[in-house]
């Protein structure tokens, strides 16, 4: 998609003044539900907004395009890229493809590399965690999971602060973990040309394929592009194979050390 040409939205907007009566009834349905015009056909818009196949096709044109297709391909890609537009309504279609999202990730996970990754996590002395924006959660719970069952976890960026500091002091034989899903923050890249690309591990959608060559290692989760918002049941099922997986090597240490922070649980009163 051309980045001179504005997008689905911004092209009715400025040329609405211009449109005739009927293509306006388009326009103001499509503005309120920019989704219609992936998951419905000229027809049924014409039907929708009780115009004609005709008035729609010509609508589309108007605002630049050769045809609806083309206006199809434009919010898919949108939406690939982690633009917030729902393109599917239908609840058990929905659960399906929330499924397919776990068979997919995992059915394209390599089992050494996924034994690497559980090495490494063990070995390691100390293990950084990064993440922002939607990622962040994700890295979240992954510092969680790991912090009860291995010590020296750190969270990054911490709360309103710069993580330039936190980069400095990273050191040759520590383990980095970048979660970067779509509609990542500018500097991504350039945070991970900071860093030792063998020391780096990264989970990310598809588009995060684009730094496979900076990175030691890529784990890629399925997000899906159906639903308005991303779903994160892939990367959070993940997290918790690979944390259970370092549990069962870590064998008697790490029972010892959970059964440590349960019994500060106790004392502290801090859960139920």
């Amino acid at each position: 998609m051309s980045k001179t040409k504005p997008s689905f939205i911004k092209r009715i907007e400025q040329n609405y003044t211009e449109l005739p009566p009927n293509a306006r009834k388009i326009a103001d349905h499509l503005l309120h539900n920019a989704s219609d015009v992936v998951s419905h056909t000229v027809t049924e818009l014409a039907n929708i907004t009780h115009t004609s196949k005709a008035t729609v096709s010509r609508f589309f044109r108007q605002l630049g395009y050769d045809s609806h297709v083309d206006v199809k391909h434009e919010m898919n890609e949108l939406r690939s890229a982690g633009y917030p537009i729902s393109m599917q309504t239908n609840e058990v279609s929905g659960f399906k493809a929330e499924l397919n999202r776990l068979k997919q990730t995992f059915a394209y996970i390599d089992n050494q590399q996924l034994t690497a990754l559980v090495e490494s996590i063990i070995k390691s002395k100390r293990i950084t965690l990064i993440g922002f924006r939607n990622s962040y959660p994700v890295a979240l719970h992954f510092r969680q999971q790991l912090q009860q069952i291995h010590g020296q976890i750190r969270l990054l960026p911490q709360p309103g602060q710069t993580i330039s500091e936190d980069l400095e002091d990273i050191t040759a034989d520590e383990l980095v973990i970048v979660i970067g899903f779509r509609r990542r923050p500018k500097l991504f890249a350039t945070l991970l040309e900071q860093l030792d690309a063998q020391q780096i591990v990264l989970f990310a959608d598809p588009s995060g394929q684009i730094y496979k060559d900076k990175v030691g290692s890529l784990f890629i989760c399925q997000l899906g592009q159906e639903q308005a918002l991303d779903s994160y049941a892939a990367p959070m099922s993940l997290v918790s194979v690979i944390c259970n997986k370092v549990l069962t090597e870590l064998a008697q240490s790490g029972h010892k050390r959970v059964n440590r922070i349960s019994e500060r649980f106790r004392v502290l009163n801090e859960i139920e």
